[in-house]
């Protein structure tokens, strides 16, 4: 016996440990679903098919002795900048890349909780752009609609979840990497707070705006993730106080104060919010006052924020092309930002980390008057695969900001979002919506968006398998 693809994580365990159904057998489902849509959707970098049989067969022989553990004999998928012991880290780059020693401390620690890595997504050369897609491994596609992207640059994560390959997967977020994607293809994306789900072995990526963080289909399937996949290697610089994020699913968040903030933070070159996007996240928001809260429209105090934001992404993508063994083979847009990396690793680096400080109290202090910010997550819906292929350096800069002007800011901070469904748009593409708080939140947020997806019932929506059975034009 095997389930069928909406089952989600908690449903996968619960079966699981009550004996419904075999680790092997759901592996082997996974393995012939990421094969048949290996050249429709593209999701994975790697699949461990050996490797992922063997953690089955060993899961299974745990649960018949009667061993419990929250993910015992779950596939899972995790994004390829994480280290799986015996695998390269490529992170969506060209070359080769030497097998990892052993699991990155997320990774160790969801093998803990007895989840079965399947294999590794895809993701854009070292993460810089929304969008899935490069000479290393093609191009990865939206579920919805595989004419577009879903987004980046965790979307091979998100792709691998909205079709139903796994229940749930990791993925990174430094600008908006779990968030977009998830908006993009339909699903809850958590972005937690820093160092909530350790980078090790790197202590702070991309100088600590880059998190781990979760997507799934449910709000309860991507804080069951994220508690597994929860804390800290001995040397982690940020080690936040633990939190059942779990236990906040289902719970009353009572009367909250929400900001409905529809105006991009500044930015060098213009943004401009879509109207068909800013109707979903104004329909969210009147959802939200039909359940009680008080919602009205007030933007966070942002400032110039986007000046603590540039040098850390720069110098951060410096660093990693430091560490490729083929740099030659790089795109010369990562080279362009490696140089400006470079320029700006001194002084400008030091103050914009020193500027955190003055950014968390002054944006602190808007939550004395509201306890979430509704957001939008991008201000445009998926582009079409191969839309900013063709671009300069700069001219892909101005088409990702002008898609994506939302997610980053929090990523300065290190504060949660939450990405939620808000709906669909022209031909059926998905779009989103961010709830965001102050450091630490994650289970007002969690409680918030289960709240809303009890009501919206998001989840019960799929892509049509017909659109993933034949290659796309």
């Amino acid at each position: 016996m095997t389930l069928d693809r909406s089952a989600g994580l908690a449903a996968t365990a619960r079966a699981l440990a009550c004996g419904e159904v075999t680790s092997q057998a759901l592996v082997e489902d996974a393995l012939a679903r990421i094969g048949a849509t290996r050249n429709t959707l593209n999701a994975f970098r790697i699949v461990r098919t050996r490797a992922a049989l063997a953690e089955a067969a060993a899961a299974d022989a745990e649960l018949a002795a009667g061993v419990r553990r929250p993910l015992l004999g779950v596939p899972v998928a995790v994004k390829d900048d994480m280290d799986v012991a015996g695998e390269p880290t490529a992170f969506g780059c060209p070359g080769e890349f030497p097998p990892a020693a052993e699991d990155g401390e997320a990774v160790r620690r969801l093998r803990a909780a007895g989840a079965v890595v399947i294999g590794k997504t895809n993701t854009c050369e070292l993460g810089q752009w929304p969008f899935t897609e490069g000479p290393a491994f093609g191009a990865t596609r939206n579920p919805w609609n595989p004419q577009h992207t879903p987004g980046g640059s965790s979307g091979g994560s998100a792709a691998a979840v909205a079709a139903g390959l796994v229940p749930a997967a990791l993925g990174s977020d430094g600008a908006g990497s779990v968030r977009i994607p998830a908006s993009w293809t339909h699903l809850v994306g958590i972005k937690p707070q820093r160092g909530r789900i350790s980078t090790w072995p790197l202590g702070e990526s991309f100088q600590g705006i880059t998190v781990n963080g979760t997507l799934a289909r449910t709000v309860a399937d991507a804080a069951l993730l994220l508690d597994a996949a929860a804390g800290n290697h001995p040397l982690d610089p940020h080690r936040p106080p633990g939190l059942d994020i779990s236990a906040a699913v289902g719970r009353d968040p009572g009367r909250l104060r929400i900001a409905l903030s529809l105006k991009p933070p500044f930015t060098a070159v213009p943004a401009r919010l879509q109207p068909q996007v800013r109707a979903r996240v104004v329909e969210l928001a009147e959802r939200l006052a039909v359940l009680g809260h008080t919602v009205e429209e007030a933007d966070p105090p942002y400032g110039r924020i986007g000046l603590a934001f540039l040098p850390r992404a720069t110098a951060g993508i410096a660093e990693r092309v430091a560490t490729v063994p083929s740099p030659e083979l790089l795109d010369p847009r990562t080279h362009g930002s490696a140089r400006l990396g470079r320029l700006l690793g001194g002084a400008p680096l030091r103050a914009a980390r020193r500027a955190e400080t003055v950014l968390h109290r002054r944006i602190g202090a808007f939550f004395e008057t509201y306890d979430v910010v509704l957001a939008p997550t991008t201000a445009t819906p998926p582009p079409r695969v191969g839309a900013l292929h063709d671009l300069s350096g700069l001219a892909t800069e101005r088409a990702v900001i002008a898609a994506c002007p939302y997610a980053w800011p929090w990523n300065v901070l290190g504060w949660p979002g939450v990405n939620v469904p808000a709906g669909f748009v022209d031909e059926g593409l998905p779009v989103g919506a961010q709830l965001l708080g102050p450091a630490h939140s994650e289970p007002l947020l969690v409680s918030l968006a289960a709240q809303l997806e009890a009501d919206l019932r998001w989840h019960e929506r799929w892509p049509e398998l017909a659109a993933l059975d034949s290659p796309a034009a």
